[in-house]
């Protein structure tokens, strides 16, 4: 078999399957047959509509082809991590790849077979199944990041502004270290699988009284942390001025609108830490695992499935926003 089948988006709002080769690793480059794709912000392009067959950037599977001599032999089952690295630098070396200078910052994760250095990628822990190993991309990788960044405990007090799939991760994390979670959201089917999470409490952002009902929350003196899984502006704004003064904000959801921040008074008087957190550090990998198998609360996080062949229904389901976080399978 040379060709393979792989996610396409086709026009505005049509997405379908296309035949592509398979890819071929080159050095310390690893071929994957994908077992279970996880979605994420596909749903952007699809709407946009501009025709291209590079979606996905998570991925579970079994290695195919490996260099010999290197860390990965055919039949080890890997996490394939978003995007790359060179495998050489200090931040390849110390774990964060993500961070990278030689990254691509391109994937292409929704098709049957993939290629991947063998920076990104991690083994999957035999007590794990597949799909219980694709949470540790975006699905609670992101926001475990944020976590260790914050260093969130159990006396701590998270906001989490925004409960699409990564916030709904962030809440998992969060509960997982004991700590309280005050989320923002309106969308009320995820405020309802956040509550089935654990989620102590769940503030409209379009309350204009929001930022005084989550002071409220804590005594009038606000979070001792925040996380933004939005990407929004005003849930910047938001995180800014609801934590308490020397309290931490770290922000997941991309954006590439500007957010106001007035050095002064938000961060010399206030004295908070603004903190970009963009993955995890490859190293901590052990400890997202132990997220995945001792959270009982991670089996709600998953609430669509669909094969790959039915990818035009997944994407309409990403956009409705009637969902959690979605799966696919390649090769059904």
């Amino acid at each position: 078999m040379t060709t393979m089948k792989k996610a396409a988006i086709l026009g505005e709002r049509q997405a379908g399957l296309v035949e592509r080769p398979i890819p071929q690793p080159k050095g310390r480059e690893v071929l994957i047959k994908v077992m279970v794709a996880p979605m994420c912000t596909e749903y952007k392009a699809f709407l946009e509509g501009k025709p291209h067959d590079c979606l996905g950037h998570e991925a579970v599977g079994e290695v195919v082809e490996a260099a010999p001599g290197g860390l990965f032999r055919p039949g080890d089952r890997v996490v394939a991590m978003p995007l790359s690295g060179c495998g050489e630098c200090d931040l390849c070396l110390a774990g964060d790849f993500i961070h990278c200078l030689s990254n691509p910052m391109q994937d292409s994760a929704m098709s049957q077979y993939i290629v991947k250095p063998e920076v990104s990628l991690r083994k999957i822990p035999d007590d794990l199944t597949y799909e219980q190993a694709a949470l540790a991309c975006c699905g609670l990788g992101a926001s475990f990041g944020a976590m260790q960044k914050l260093s969130v405990a159990a006396y701590d007090t998270l906001l989490v502004t925004g409960l699409g799939p990564v916030g709904l991760g962030a809440v998992i994390n969060a509960k997982y270290c004991g700590a309280r979670v005050i989320g923002v959201e309106s969308n009320p089917y995820r405020i309802e699988v956040a509550r089935r999470l654990g989620i102590d409490e769940v503030v409209d952002p379009r309350d204009p009284d929001a930022l005084e009902k989550i002071k409220a929350m804590t005594g009038g003196i606000g979070p001792d942390c925040a996380v933004d899984c939005s990407g929004v502006p005003a849930a910047h704004r938001l995180c800014i001025d609801a934590v308490r003064r020397k309290g931490k904000v770290a922000f997941v959801g991309e954006s590439h609108t500007e957010t106001p921040v007035v050095v002064s008074r938000d961060l010399i008087r206030k004295g908070i830490h603004l903190i970009g957190s963009w993955h995890y550090n490859l190293n901590d990998f052990p400890k997202l695992a132990n997220v995945i198998r001792r959270s009982p609360e991670a089996r709600h996080f998953v609430t669509h499935w669909f094969p790959m062949s039915r990818i035009q229904e997944a994407l309409e389901t990403s956009v409705s926003q009637q969902c959690a976080k979605i799966m696919l399978r390649p090769w059904e």
